[in-house]
């Protein structure tokens, strides 16, 4: 395995590719990211530990999304069983995965405290457990800043996991090497990386101002509200139905990478 350096204009064509493939398969694809969403939104209900079992749960389901796209580019339907793949390839590189989403949820929690040092914990709160977000706390500058610093922290923890859960499933390598390798892909194809964010953000963007002219020229603005959410669900769905394309064109291996085989029954 090797990494594979590409232009900028490559970030473009993976949310091509996500939105194409998104489209081949739509019910499949939405149907599991709704799945991906319970799985975490119930996880994260559970007292004491929720929040902090849900984020460690991430790096998997989110490999459980990019299988699924890996299955539908290749003109196969993804079964809802997809989801669990990174409990499925075997104790070894399960352990190792549970391992990896240790790791993040410790180091998120660590930006969600950093964070807390500045508005003493508002923003954490909200974003961990929920809670009434007022005009009054947001206006906040102490909340503004928290957010903007735990953004910034967020950046690097984020090329630190991104290709790391691939990394681990597909090519055997362990936790620390796959944050490694994740970081440098992430950092060597930065303008790839960049372009790819800026043409989501920019989709998100736009179907939010359509969203708007035409609840205003309805007459109904009250409707904004109601049908923004479903239109970012679908959008957020689309999105991790792009990540697979950015890890499959930043390695490059003298063999494909195949689906670890499930490791025999022990008597």
């Amino acid at each position: 395995m090797r990494l594979n350096i590409v232009p900028a204009s490559t970030g473009f064509a993976w949310f091509r590719a996500g939105l194409r493939t998104f489209w081949q398969q739509p019910l499949a694809l939405a149907g599991l990211f709704f799945m991906f969403i319970a799985l975490i939104s119930v996880v994260s209900l559970l007292p004491v530990l929720g929040s902090v079992v849900s984020l460690a749960l991430l790096p998997a389901a989110t490999l459980g999304l990019m299988a699924a796209t890996r299955e539908a580019a290749q003109g196969r339907f993804p079964m809802p069983s997809i989801l669990i793949s990174a409990f499925r390839a075997g104790q070894q590189r399960a352990r190792a995965m549970a391992v990896l989403g240790a790791a993040y949820a410790a180091c998120f929690l660590l930006v969600m405290g950093a964070s807390a040092l500045v508005d003493g914990g508002q923003f954490a709160r909200i974003y961990l457990v929920g809670g009434q977000l007022t005009p009054e706390l947001v206006q906040s500058a102490d909340f503004q800043n928290a957010m903007w610093l735990a953004m910034a922290l967020y950046l690097p923890l984020a090329m630190l996991f991104w290709h790391a859960p691939a990394l681990v499933h597909w090519h055997g390598v362990t936790p620390l090497k796959g944050l490694f390798f994740s970081a440098v892909a992430c950092m060597r194809n930065f303008g790839a990386l960049a372009v790819y964010v800026l043409s989501w953000v920019g989709l998100f963007f736009g179907v939010g101002l359509i969203v708007m002219i035409l609840t205003i020229s309805l007459g109904a603005p009250g409707l904004m509200n109601t049908m923004m959410f479903p239109a970012a669900m679908l959008l957020a769905a689309m999105f991790f139905s792009s990540i697979w394309f950015t890890f499959r064109d930043s390695f490059v291996d003298d063999e494909p990478a195949a689906e670890p085989a499930p490791e025999p029954a022990q008597d």
